[in-house]
């Protein structure tokens, strides 16, 4: 168990059975995996077995085998093993200290040695032969006890075929290190062979530059990872969320159908009690009378059964004035009425069919670039007060995230303010903060702070958000900055406009730390920040995208021609794959580029109704902010 979790741990698995690796083969695309695992998939795909290779699980790149002749399992077996996992996995695996003759007849017999020239682990029997056999008799070997119970590096270089020649040479035709013999036997019409003491610093030199580039890849992939992972954890959440926003809108609807079945029931209810309470008022007063009539019946009925003359004619007498009063009286009983309910089953489903209780859209993000953009806000950051409010005054946007909440940053040029925009209880508030001098560009800095450039003032503001913008904090600096970007948590990278144009690293008190010269950059107004650290400046002087290392070297130059010629190249940003987006106030779009500077599609166009637009960034959603006149468009992306 505990052999098997330090293959694992050191990455010794393959990915397809999860399991530590058993006779490793590596395909061309340098993909490894176990040969029993790759027998198993490549059955299940035909098209690859039809094209006589052999697929890669991984990135479904092609091997070409052998002999195409053969049966598919001929084809995985005759896979070339990767010697350096196998060797990998034995330094590592309990095969170390077992002894390798033994291990051949099924038995797992402790080593005690291990041959230097073989590589092999012998017990003390195995030993015996093989000090008997002539050629390794003479092998020398190490004794394990004294190295720990753990085989030793190899002390000498020597040869997989020839085990008793030393690897003294390197062919760079065929990439292989070979002794003598090889050499003269199967390298003879090779051209470039050097002795391995030349070679040996170069290869080391190679696989050092080998290891940091894997370091960065490594690190990229992990960072994609946890990226990844927050974006589930993100999408998880989001859903959740709808769900009770659905469930929500559910009840409400069912809240209103509630309380029209309770002011039906209530019509119901009201009339029916007091016609009831009428109804049982009439039957006691008919009791009454029930009562006073059977008494009169008993009184008379007993003086006729009587034979009492007198009697007779007492009750004869009321019986007549009772007459009298029955016939003037009114009938009093309550007017019988009936409560109809009527309805029309079939127009209640039409109307129930007809509620709609929301929408579900699958948003896509800009990365994906089959996805349509639409218009799903836009923000109006004029006042009555301010009187340049028909011109482009809003040149940059950012969005922070404050406790929670998303708040849009807008500078305002033209009115030397700072807006803040968010949503609270369904209501846009914006909140407004009066700056010293002109803003250019807004850079953020770090949790609820943003930089802004004043470069009228040859200053740099520090904004912090609570419940509203509050300036913290301006430095002094030497140049005037117009575009800003963050670096990182202690450095900015300004742009300078004018005779001294440059791009300048920043320390937070202004300090000039390095100025990069590129040489192609005249104009640096607006400047981002990549996830490569790399610079992407916007040039209206030079009408081009220019992408330069922190050291000054040019990535690329986006300067198209013709009618996707760029005209006033403004603000820009990057995707969280690392794709540019671009704005050129002069043709009214946003345009799409990959990371090495490649066209992709318009994003947006003037059918957009994007007017005059300068600033544009991505929020953590996706969400795609592009300022446009005195507004401040927000877009999302939908399944194209």
């Amino acid at each position: 168990m505990a052999t098997a979790k330090k293959l694992t741990d050191n990455h010794l698995t393959c990915v397809i059975c999860t399991e530590v690796f058993t006779d490793p083969a590596t395909l061309q695309c340098s993909h490894t995996f176990c040969k029993s695992c790759l027998l198993k998939y490549t059955k299940t795909q035909p098209q690859a077995i039809q094209a006589k290779s052999i697929p890669c699980p991984s990135c479904r790149q092609l091997t070409k085998v052998a002999n195409p002749a053969r049966p598919v399992e001929e084809w995985v077996r005759q896979l070339k093993p990767n010697h350096i996992i196998q060797s990998l996995m034995d330094d590592l695996g309990e095969s170390s200290d077992t002894c390798n003759v033994c291990k051949e007849d099924g038995e797992t017999t402790p080593g005690t040695v291990w041959c230097t020239i073989c590589d092999d682990v012998f017990c003390d029997g195995c030993l015996k032969l093989h000090k008997k056999m002539p050629l390794s008799r003479d092998h020398e070997v190490i004794d394990l006890c004294i190295h720990s119970n753990e085989k030793p590096k190899a002390q000498r270089f020597m040869c997989r075929i020839h085990k008793d020649e030393k690897i003294k040479l390197f062919c760079k035709d065929c990439r292989m290190a070979i002794c003598t013999v090889c050499c003269s036997i199967k390298h003879r019409k090779c051209d470039d062979v050097e002795t391995i003491d030349t070679m040996t610093p170069l290869v080391k030199e190679s696989l050092i530059t080998e290891t940091r580039n894997q370091e960065k890849t490594i690190e990229t992939y992990t960072d994609n990872i946890t990226s990844t992972n927050s974006k589930i954890e993100r999408l998880s959440t989001n859903a959740q969320e709808m769900k009770d926003q659905v469930q929500k809108v559910r009840m409400a609807a069912v809240d209103v159908l509630l309380r029209k079945e309770k002011k039906l029931l209530d019509r119901i209810d009201q009339p029916t009690e007091t016609r009831v309470q009428d109804l049982k008022a009439n039957r006691k007063s008919q009791e009454i009378e029930l009562q006073m009539h059977q008494q009169r019946y008993e009184f008379t009925d007993k003086a006729v059964t009587s034979n009492c003359v007198g009697d007779m004619y007492d009750i004869y007498e009321t019986v007549a004035v009772a007459s009298r009063d029955k016939d003037t009286s009114e009938d009093k009983r309550p007017v019988l009425s009936s409560i109809v309910f009527t309805h029309d089953t079939d127009k209640l489903r039409r109307s129930v069919a007809e509620v709609h209780l929301g929408e579900v859209m699958v948003v896509q993000d800009v990365s994906d670039r089959t996805s349509s953009p639409v218009l799903l806000q836009t923000i109006d950051c004029s006042r009555e007060e301010d009187i340049w409010t028909w011109v482009d005054s809003l040149f940059d946007v950012a969005v922070l995230v404050v406790d929670g909440i998303k708040v849009t940053v807008v500078i305002d040029r033209f009115n030397s303010r700072l807006h803040a925009c968010y949503t609270s209880n369904k209501r846009l508030i914006q909140k407004c903060l009066d700056l010293p001098a002109v803003p250019k560009q807004v850079a953020k800095v770090g949790g609820a702070r943003v930089a802004v450039t004043l470069p009228d003032t040859k200053q740099i503001a520090f904004i912090s958000f609570n419940t509203e913008p509050t300036q913290v904090s301006t430095v002094k600096t030497k140049k005037k900055y117009y575009g800003l970007a963050c670096l990182n948590s202690s450095q900015l990278v300004a742009g300078g406009i004018g005779s001294r144009a440059s791009v300048d690293v920043l320390d937070m008190k202004g300090n000039v730390l390095k100025s990069i010269n590129t040489g192609v950059i005249k104009n640096p107004s607006y400047i981002h920040v990549t996830r490569n650290n790399n610079l992407i400046v916007s040039d209206a002087a030079v009408k081009s995208l220019v992408s330069a290392t922190c050291d000054g070297e040019v990535v690329f130059t986006y300067t198209p021609s013709g009618d996707n010629a760029l005209k006033y190249p403004r603000g820009v940003t990057t995707t969280s794959t690392g794709d540019i987006l671009l704005v050129d106030r002069g043709t009214k779009r946003v345009i799409q580029l990959t990371e090495s500077g490649q066209f992709v599609r318009d994003v947006l166009t003037q059918h957009d109704r994007l007017e005059s637009p300068r600033g544009i960034c991505l929020d953590d959603d996706g969400l795609l902010y592009v300022t446009s006149d005195d507004h401040v468009k927000v877009f999302t992306f939908c399944e194209g």
